[in-house]
Formats: C-alpha cells, sequence, structure tokens
C-alpha cells in the first residue's frame, strides 16, 4: 500500500465517521454557537463537536502530524504532513435544513499554506446522500468505488457552480464575475459547499466551478478531487486577500481562466 492510499483511507474513515455525528446532531436540532466574519457567517455548536472528533482522530492515530481545522485552527507537526480539516462545510445549509454540506478532509505535505504544500490524499462526505469522495496522489479519483472523470467537453455550454462571500461588499464584484463568466455556461449552480463543488466537477456534474475568497479548508480536499480526476485547479490573484479559484477540464479550464485572469 503506498503511502497516499494509507492516508487516503484514514481520510475516509474520519471523514465517514465525522459526517455521520454531524447528521446525528443535525436531527437532534442546532444550536447556533458564533459568527465569524459577518453576522451572516455562523457557527453551530456540531461544527465544533465534529471537528474535536476529527482532531481527536488523528492525534491518535498519526499523533506527529500538524493540523489546520476551521474552527480550532493549527498547530504544527514533526512529520512534514498536514491534515486540513472543514468540519461542516455548508454550514448555513446544514443550519437551514438543505442537505448539501460536507465533511471534508485533506493531507497535504508541508504547512498551512496552499502556495507551498502538496495535496497527498482527500476525502469528503456528504452525509445526507451518503456519498463518499475519495482522491490520493497518483492513485485516481473515486467515489464509492467508482473511478471519477472530469467533463471532457461542453458542446452545449458549461454547467458552473460558483459562490458568493459572507460580505455584503463584495457582492457586486461576485455578480459582475458571474455576468462575465455567463456566455460561457448552459446554466449556474450555486450549491453552498466548496467542498461539494469541487466533489462534483471531479464527478462529472458539474463541468467547472470557480470562486473568490475560499479559505485553505474549503477546496483543500476537493482540489486533489478535481486533479486526480483529469482536471486543473488553479489560483488566482493569490498576494490578494480574496484569491479567485478554477476547477474544471483543461480546456474549459483556460476558457475560464482567460475571462477571470482579465477581471483581476
Amino acid at each position: 500500500m503506498t503511502a497516499a492510499l494509507s492516508l487516503q483511507e484514514l481520510a475516509a474513515d474520519i471523514a465517514r465517521e465525522a459526517g455521520e455525528l454531524a447528521r446525528l446532531r443535525r436531527a437532534e436540532g442546532v444550536s447556533l454557537a458564533a459568527t465569524k466574519s459577518t453576522i451572516a457567517d455562523i457557527v453551530t455548536e456540531a461544527d465544533r463537536e465534529v471537528e474535536a472528533l476529527i482532531r481527536a482522530r488523528l492525534s491518535a492515530e498519526r499523533p506527529g502530524d500538524g493540523f489546520l481545522g476551521e474552527e480550532s485552527g493549527g498547530g504544527d507537526g514533526t512529520t512534514g504532513v498536514t491534515w486540513v480539516v472543514d468540519p461542516i462545510d455548508g454550514t448555513v445549509n446544514y443550519a437551514y435544513g438543505l442537505p448539501a454540506y460536507s465533511v471534508s478532509v485533506a493531507a497535504v505535505e508541508g504547512g498551512a499554506d496552499p502556495n507551498t504544500w502538496r495535496p497527498l490524499a482527500a476525502a469528503v462526505y456528504a452525509p445526507v446522500l451518503r456519498e463518499l469522495f475519495t482522491a490520493g496522489r497518483g492513485e485516481g479519483a473515486w467515489r464509492d468505488g467508482m473511478r471519477l472523470a472530469v467533463t471532457a467537453e461542453t458542446p452545449a455550454g458549461a454547467l458552473l457552480a460558483t459562490g458568493f462571500g459572507y460580505d455584503p461588499a463584495t457582492h457586486d464584484g461576485d455578480l459582475l464575475t458571474v455576468r462575465q463568466i455567463m456566455p460561457l455556461a448552459r446554466d449556474l449552480r450555486r450549491i453552498g459547499s466548496a467542498a461539494l463543488d469541487l466533489s462534483y466537477v471531479a464527478a462529472g456534474r458539474l463541468d467547472g466551478y470557480f470562486e473568490r475568497g475560499l479559505k485553505p479548508w474549503d477546496f483543500a480536499a476537493g482540489a486533489l478531487l478535481v486533479a486526480e480526476a483529469g482536471g486543473v485547479v488553479t489560483r488566482l490573484d493569490t498576494a490578494s486577500d480574496r484569491p479567485m479559484l478554477v476547477a474544471a477540464g483543461a480546456a474549459l479550464h483556460a476558457r475560464l481562466s482567460g475571462i477571470l485572469d482579465k477581471d483581476i
């Protein structure tokens, strides 16, 4: 078994266990714990509990690894491997009872800076749908045992997904970006979980995805899924506080990036 595959299996096992806890807590009722960047950017008690479970599992299984989580922050390790975790990606969906949320667990070589890390393994678990997406570096991307591949051609226009920041001051710019992209689009989806958006690009359910302002834990797992499914993932304008992430098959990625580069 390769090291990447071993990490992939651990990520999958932890993501599934964490996702089942999140689903159980949602059925019991959601308690809001705090807001983050804005009043619309919420944290639930379940976010914190699920991340604590993930962190405890990783501490027990791989005590020397580093950790970067959305809720509890980071810590350096001694092995060169860092786990990048979003315990509930799509928290607003989760709080409202919408099923489009996921647990995202990734292992990367290096520290917490996505500009320098090397993705190793990934798992994204959608608890309501009971779907598990996994990838290991050089091992391909998979959904419940089926190998994934990105869309190669979009003759009728691309089915695209995006998202918007929680700060109202960014909405006009995000909507302008959408208007510039729409000539390429068959239609547009706004699912509310970046990890699921990227998983769906890897699975060919979406042709492409773009979004500004994602945090490392939003895309660490999903980006490897897309790459291992034959797609391309890049981050534009990384010197800004809201870089643009673009994910798609190679041909569509080039067209999207050509438009989005001009928008920066």
